[in-house]
């Protein structure tokens, strides 16, 4: 009687665990199992070494010639302008694909480490003027080696079209959410890096002025100094790239919108660094010298094309988050101000949760931790234990596969050079509220040659900041609600 009682408890413990599992796999409403495209992914791979700059930059005049003449605007319109990768500016100097990506990777590896060490010595109470005084004035012999970054901009993917000044000349900018300062190179140079645009001549600009030293643009500088009660600026990252020079206000102009009258923007006269071929930057991160907090958008939304292509979406201010979007919480550090941080509660792979704490996606008291999205960042890090789990969950689900050996920072690859498509598991983000996203299979299974080697998108990291990259963001419209404090991601919103 005792041994058929424990046979029962036993049955109805398998029967409760199945039963469980089967109510969360269906509560996530996720297939087990998405299709990559691998051919078509092979001839992205392909097409992106041959594109020509040059067709673009026709498609960007056109455009300028449509921008309209009007110098005001309120700040509760939309606005709007062409949001484009770096492969329609810059036509890759590689000689196969392979090496494309391992310079992106290289670039990519320089950002993460220049973003994790801004936060750690936020955290630390330690600012660059701190670590390096400004003592001789913002010359070039003090700028040899810049100590941090918030951005590595050799890593920028992602580049939009903007007017500066009245006239308006319109240049390319890479726009970045890592970062708040804006700037753009400026004549006379005392040393300026090759862009593909004129230089910017603020003599030639009836609404460009100077900002005092006493100005609130210039105090909320992290590098400033005093010239003839002129604010002069710097701005160093992590790959030895620089910008120095006189910080002022400028109209700027966007493609089809009215104008922003009196954006502080950095006017560098003594520039360097892989920028390629853009003219400088449009902050987007959430500090006070951001682009959207000087306009006082109450959103920005961005939609990421496969950086492989030459077409384009746009980047938008104050636009409805769309009806169909899945949202998380936008969240803070108050420790610093220009990161996203997002309400992220799990990851899933197959349909189902993995056992991941959500302390690892949470900032603590001190300010450590924490999961953001950054536009620049290509790859997404996570926790190495979080890494492992979804690494170990995935090969788990693509023991079909053939394995082929790691390339640079992903350890897991596989050959698919046989093969047309393959049926892959599904990857998720879950956030509160039971909300999810799905990505699609070439977000997390990407090329990496052309002969066939596709790799995880994921990389670990030994920071306990977590990053949402760029790869895993493209063809959704990240829209960053800034009034409700909520990030919105919207599938195929390009």
């Amino acid at each position: 009687m005792a041994e058929r009682g424990v046979l029962l408890c036993f049955l109805f413990a398998v029967f409760f665990t199945w039963g469980f599992s089967l109510v969360h796999a269906r509560r996530l409403g996720l297939p087990k199992t998405t299709v990559l495209d691998v051919s078509g992914s092979i001839q992205e791979s392909l097409n992106v070494l041959s594109l020509s700059p040059r067709s673009e930059k026709m498609v960007f005049e056109q455009q300028e010639r449509r921008s309209p003449s009007s110098s005001s605007s309120s700040s509760s319109s939309s606005l709007a302008l062409s949001l484009h990768p770096r492969a329609s500016l810059h036509k890759s100097s590689h000689r196969d694909y392979k090496s494309l990506v391992l310079a992106r990777l290289e670039r990519d590896s320089a950002r993460v480490r220049s973003l994790s060490t801004r936060i750690d010595l936020a955290i630390a109470g330690i600012t660059k003027s701190d670590l390096k005084p400004v003592e001789k004035g913002l010359e070039a012999e003090s700028l040899e080696t810049p100590l941090i970054s918030g951005a590595s901009q050799g890593s920028g993917e992602y580049f939009s079209r903007v007017g500066i000044g009245n006239p308006p000349k319109h240049v390319y900018m890479v726009v970045d959410t890592g970062s708040d300062v804006n700037w753009v190179q400026c004549a006379p140079c005392a040393d300026c890096y090759q862009q593909a645009d004129p230089i910017f001549e603020p003599s030639l600009s009836s609404s460009y002025a100077s900002l005092t030293c006493e100005s609130q643009q210039c105090k909320s500088l992290d590098i400033s100094e005093c010239r003839n009660d002129s604010c002069l600026y710097e701005v160093s990252y992590g790959d030895g790239s620089y910008t120095v020079g006189e910080f002022a206000t400028e109209t700027i102009t966007l493609e089809g919108s009215a104008s922003q009258n009196n954006v502080a923007i950095g006017c560098g006269h003594d520039n360097e660094g892989l920028f390629v071929g853009a003219a400088g930057l449009l902050g987007l991160g959430g500090g006070s010298l951001s682009f959207p907090s000087q306009i006082n958008a109450s959103s920005f939304s961005y939609c990421l094309v496969n950086r492989d292509s030459d077409s384009a979406s746009t980047l938008e201010f104050n636009s409805q988050l769309p009806a169909y979007s899945v949202t998380a919480p936008c969240l803070r550090n108050n420790q610093f101000d220009t990161f996203y941080y997002l309400g992220m509660t799990g990851i899933g792979v197959g349909g189902e949760m993995l056992s991941i704490p959500r302390s690892s996606f949470e900032v603590d008291e001190s300010g450590n931790g924490g999961i953001i999205i950054d536009s620049g960042t290509a790859v997404t890090r996570l926790q190495s234990e979080v890494y492992n789990s979804l690494r170990d969950s995935f090969v788990g689900g693509t023991q079909h596969l053939p394995s082929t050996s790691g390339v640079a920072l992903f350890d897991t690859c596989y050959d698919l050079s046989s093969r047309s498509s393959v049926e892959v598991p599904t990857v998720s983000f879950h956030f509160p509220e039971g909300k999810y996203l799905a990505l699609p299979a070439k977000n997390y299974l990407i090329p990496v040659d052309s002969a066939g080697t596709f790799c995880f998108a994921f990389a670990p990291t030994t920071s306990q900041l977590s990053i949402i990259g760029n790869v895993q963001q493209q063809g959704t419209r990240v829209t960053y609600d800034l009034a409700n404090s909520l990030v919105g991601f919207s599938p195929n919103g390009c």
